[in-house]
């Protein structure tokens, strides 16, 4: 077993064996938690498409641009049904078109990515390359789907293809890369190179994407009041980004254990922006409170938004995790695992389905899928730590050893709820 996606001793002695930390401060970011995103502005935005489109049925670039409208709708909001609605569009704009028109077809690509089609995605990506004509964006999406799909030889093939150090496109996807393969300073290296690029070309959208990337990697790499700053700089261009307040939440929770903070930060986002993920963050800080009838509720909230058809199976790992931990219900998961191998065969996904035979009291099924699909081959740590749980029923106790080191090192990512499973290994 190779772990290397580790911090220095001193940071962890720093975060996990002081006092109360606090980087977080109030007085930044509260302003921010009354902003919403207007949806009411954005449907108007994509009904003027519509009215066009009535107006000039034969005007199919029109699809086009309401599918971007509606994509908008989606990213500010978590409304799945807009995703779904600019799939409709961009399908249709294929058909019109046969396929010919690549950025069409990019688009509709990356609404599958969004939507954990990935295979889909691949397939119209090859169309696309077929096309030849705007190769290297092609190139680059079909780097972020093979890596999607655990093809890692031909992702890396990709990205080595499309090489260029002063490229922003680039150097997000080779800090991806490094980032996967374990190497966490390689990946903030790059991604540091990112931000200057994206911050010299003065586009919102390209800044607001590094500084909350970058901002993840700095919260995995323990420094956190970087961390912060970087939210609170994607803040400050817009003040409705629910992944950077989310950010700022975790902070609050897992590194200054304040789940009073967290909580209202979360609160604030849930106004405007749906996604389930949210409630399942809201069940872990009420969990951290031993508050059992919240921690229920927000587990019954997500439970009955993902019963919306229209996503598919965005939230099968979520579910998953549910269905082993909190609804105990591991031959629903083992299913669901098996499903999503076959969709996505990663060592994430094996993973998912090695925990699900474990929960479910076949230890010898998921050891044998961890040695197989997925030790060494990730350095995730909620991966580690059922790797290490596998391996602790095995009695396999020197590689246990090393593994809780590692998660040791990962207490902030993995949060404060993790702790005392952690030091029981």
């Amino acid at each position: 077993m190779i772990l290397k996606r580790h911090l220095p001793l001193i940071v962890v002695l720093l975060m996990f064996s002081c006092g109360k930390n606090t980087v977080t401060n109030s007085n930044d970011y509260s302003k921010y938690l009354s902003e919403k995103a207007d949806k009411s502005a954005l449907i108007a935005n994509a009904q003027q498409w519509t009215d066009k489109l009535n107006e000039n049925p034969n005007q199919y670039p029109y699809l086009g641009k309401r599918a971007a409208a509606y994509t908008t709708v989606f990213d500010a909001t978590g409304d799945i049904d807009y995703l779904i609605k600019a799939e409709k569009d961009l399908k249709q704009a294929v058909e019109i078109t046969k396929g010919k028109t690549t950025s069409y077809l990019k688009s509709l690509a990356s609404n599958y990515i969004s939507q954990h089609r990935f295979k889909e995605a691949l397939e119209l990506l090859k169309q696309a390359e077929e096309n030849g004509d705007k190769l290297t964006g092609t190139q680059k999406m079909l780097f972020d789907v093979h890596l999607e799909l655990g093809n890692y030889l031909l992702a890396e093939s990709y990205l080595k293809g499309f090489k260029n150090m002063s490229d922003f496109d680039y150097l997000i996807r080779l800090a991806k890369w490094e980032d996967h393969i374990g190497n966490l300073e390689g990946a903030i290296l790059n991604m540091e190179k990112a931000k200057v690029i994206a911050e010299a070309s003065n586009l919102k959208g390209m800044k607001q994407w590094s500084y909350t990337n970058l901002a993840d990697f700095y919260g995995h790499a323990g420094e956190i009041e970087k961390s912060y700053n970087l939210y609170l700089k994607a803040l400050e261009i817009d003040a409705t980004d629910a992944y950077a307040k989310k950010g700022i939440a975790w902070i609050a929770f897992s590194y200054e254990n304040n789940p009073i903070i967290a909580q209202n930060i979360i609160d604030s986002i849930t106004t405007y922006y749906t996604a389930p993920d949210y409630q399942l963050l809201m069940a872990e800080i009420a969990d951290y409170n031993e508050d059992e009838l919240m921690k229920t509720s927000a587990i019954g909230r997500y439970n009955d938004m993902v019963e919306n058809k229209n996503y598919g199976d965005m939230y099968n790992a979520y579910n998953i995790i549910v269905y082993t931990e909190e609804m105990l219900l591991p031959e629903r998961a083992i299913e669901m695992a098996n499903h999503e191998v076959e969709n996505r065969p990663t060592p994430q996904s094996y993973d998912l389905l090695a925990w699900s035979y474990f929960k479910n009291g076949n230890v010898e099924k998921a050891n044998e899928i961890i040695e197989k699909h997925v030790d060494g081959q990730t350095f995730e740590p909620a991966v580690l730590y059922h790797i290490a749980e596998i391996y602790k029923a095995k009695g396999k106790s020197e590689a246990v050893a090393d593994l809780k080191k590692e998660l040791v090192a990962s207490l902030y990512e993995l949060g404060p709820t993790m702790e005392s499973k952690i030091n029981q290994l």
